[in-house]
């Protein structure tokens, strides 16, 4: 292999990666919010404010507990929302809460 081959090779692999964490980036900032009439939603309880939660079904449930306080919420500190691996192509709202909250290790 000659080393422009090897170096077209590598700037087009860079610019691809560019590209592709671009676009991932963009897609996580607009993704939509989680409706909490979503099937998956629902069946983990999920609310958009933590204090709308139904106290009588979740009585484990405390008022710190929010979306930007738990493990699974990938979003900034500062933002409203932000991505959960639990609703794919989703945001979760970060005064949200469902059932599989779990306290943010720190």
């Amino acid at each position: 292999m000659k080393n422009t081959n090897r170096r077209f090779f590598i700037l087009q692999v860079v610019a691809g990666s560019s590209v592709l964490t671009a676009a991932h980036t963009i897609a996580q900032t607009t993704a939509p919010l989680v409706n909490e009439k979503d099937a998956q939603a629902a069946a983990l309880g999920y609310v958009a404010d933590t204090t709308k939660v139904d106290l009588k079904k979740y009585p484990k449930h405390a008022a710190e507990q929010k979306c930007s306080n738990c493990q699974l919420y990938a979003g900034k500190p500062k933002e409203t929302g932000g991505p959960c691996p639990l609703f794919s192509g989703k945001q979760v709202a970060a005064n949200g809460w469902c059932s599989a909250y779990v306290k943010k290790a720190g």
